[in-house]
């Protein structure tokens, strides 16, 4: 970290993360979450006014899952495009709440009601109840479009970090189905071997310390720790992968894993736009209070998105 040179901006984020307190962390998880939830909310900035948020709850067996759904301003009563949003968290975190603002500014600016699933989370739900639920659901989605008021023909996927490795395992399996996939800084590998492991083990914002635990904790039996639906690098086919805009930061431990997962995908035939913002860092997507390339980066995945629905 010592020769990592951060731009004003970040140094300053990276400060006033470290000044953070956590009250009533029951433990190390629950400090996680806690903490993860207070850096959105002071970063994210002013929560943009959307048309409508719904809430409501879909069932697979005993298990539920929430959903909200956010209708952008200006939308008619039409049926509208849509986007499905799994969000990241290192598969242990996030919520409604961490990724409110992010998800405001991306229903506005790319005309879409973006669908928000709220899957099961580990410890407490190891693989693959985070991704049965995200494919469920995406399903669900994708059936119930006439009661939704949504488009069927125009449907797409988002997921950010560790949201970023379950999109990618359900567009392996749904993708057909899906006009276009975006992944903001994916989490793709738990071997965390990369070289961009080696230079940011120690952060800024995530470190390999806490990458580790929470692999441990997503892949608790030791068979998963082949599964390709688990683990994106071990994807050997992507064919029903659609086209897919990959989103990086430069200094950001998982650039390396990230660029590689879309190089797998270009060499299997997808259609792959990649870009890696300058002096970014892991979850710079939450800090639209700070940071313009915030408002770039959502600018450049409705640019992306848009095009793919025409």
């Amino acid at each position: 970290m010592n020769t990592v040179q951060l731009n004003p901006e970040i140094t300053k984020i990276i400060e006033n993360l470290q000044k953070i307190h956590v009250f009533d962390g029951k433990d190390i998880l629950d400090m996680s979450r806690k903490g993860y939830e207070t850096m959105a909310l002071q970063l994210g900035g002013k929560k943009e006014a959307v048309k409508v948020i719904e809430e409501f709850k879909i069932y697979q067996n005993n298990n539920e899952i929430p959903i909200r759904i956010y209708r952008p301003n200006g939308l008619e009563s039409e049926k509208s495009s849509a986007i499905i949003y799994l969000h990241g968290g290192w598969f242990i975190s996030g919520s409604f709440e961490t990724h409110d603002a992010i998800v405001r500014q991306l229903a506005n600016a790319t005309g879409s009601a973006i669908v928000f699933v709220d899957y099961r989370l580990a410890p407490e739900y190891p693989f693959p109840a985070g991704f049965d639920d995200a494919q469920f659901a995406t399903e669900w989605i994708i059936n119930n479009t006439e009661k939704l008021n949504l488009d069927k023909n125009k449907i797409g996927i988002i997921g950010d970090s560790a949201g970023g490795a379950l999109a990618t395992s359900v567009s392996t399996q749904l993708g057909g189905q899906l006009k276009f996939q975006v992944l903001i800084y994916p989490a793709t590998d738990n071997k965390l071997d990369t070289p961009s492991w080696s230079v940011y083990e120690n952060g800024p914002i995530i470190n390999k310390e806490e990458g580790v635990r929470a692999w441990k904790w997503y892949l608790n039996n030791p068979s998963d720790q082949q599964n390709p639906l688990a683990i994106p690098s071990l994807i050997k086919d992507f064919k029903n992968t659609p086209p897919t805009f990959v989103l990086l930061a430069e200094h950001d431990p998982l650039r390396d894993e990230g660029q590689q997962l879309a190089e797998n995908m270009k060499a299997s035939g997808i259609e792959v736009e990649t870009v890696v913002y300058k002096e970014m860092v892991h979850g710079f997507m939450h800090m639209g209070a700070v940071l313009k390339e915030t408002k770039e980066a959502v600018q450049q995945i409705a640019t992306f998105t848009k095009e793919k629905l025409k």
